[in-house]
């Protein structure tokens, strides 16, 4: 599944750090998910959307969809 996490994060001007900090997570749980080598909960998807102003769907694509 690839996902749009570092595009947003980057245009909200927040770093890795500052993300994973603020959804109690570390920041190599961050890294991990933006290079596709982890998925992350739906409790961490939905906090991951809700930080950056948008929804589930749109930050995370099916591969088929990319």
């Amino acid at each position: 599944m690839k996902n749009r996490i570092r595009e947003l994060r980057r245009a909200g001007g927040y770093r890795q750090e500052d993300l994973a900090a603020a959804l109690g997570v570390s920041r190599q749980t961050i890294i991990a998910v933006e290079n596709d080598k982890y998925d992350p909960t739906l409790g961490l998807a939905m906090r991951l959307a809700r930080y950056l102003h948008t929804t589930v769907e749109e930050l995370f694509l099916p591969e088929e969809d990319t």
